[in-house]
């Protein structure tokens, strides 16, 4: 997996995770904090703002005011915004994030394709 299909990868996390949050507050009336919080998630998965930027304050709204659904955010986009995400996730899941990217980094100097999902598995002895 090299950077372009990491982002990629990254992306389809984050869109899949707007639409769950969306279908979760489907049946919110509008002016509901979660279902604008949803809202927010899918503005961000059009391209209708800075990804960067704003998700970081989204996902730190996810997870003090709605607990019970931070479950459903992937861990994986916790790692790829770092900063603050990072104080949601364990120092051993930041440790194991941290020999995936620098397994995904050697291989990627080498000119290597890498399997970030069969290392992730082998990693956490899910094979």
């Amino acid at each position: 997996m090299n950077d372009a299909q990491y982002l990629e990868h990254c992306r389809e996390l984050y869109a899949s995770f707007a639409g769950y949050i969306t279908q979760q507050s489907a049946h919110l009336p509008d002016n509901d904090p979660l279902r604008e919080l949803a809202a927010g998630f899918t503005r961000i998965e059009r391209g209708e703002g800075d990804i960067y930027r704003e998700s970081p304050p989204l996902i730190a709204r996810l997870f003090t005011t709605y607990p019970e659904l931070a479950p459903a955010f992937p861990r994986q986009l916790l790692w790829f915004f770092g900063g603050d995400c990072l104080h949601f996730m364990p120092d051993e899941e930041i440790e194991r994030f941290q020999l995936l990217e620098d397994e995904r980094l050697a291989a990627a100097a080498r000119g290597e394709t890498f399997d970030l999902k069969g290392a992730r598995a082998k990693l956490l002895n899910l094979q």
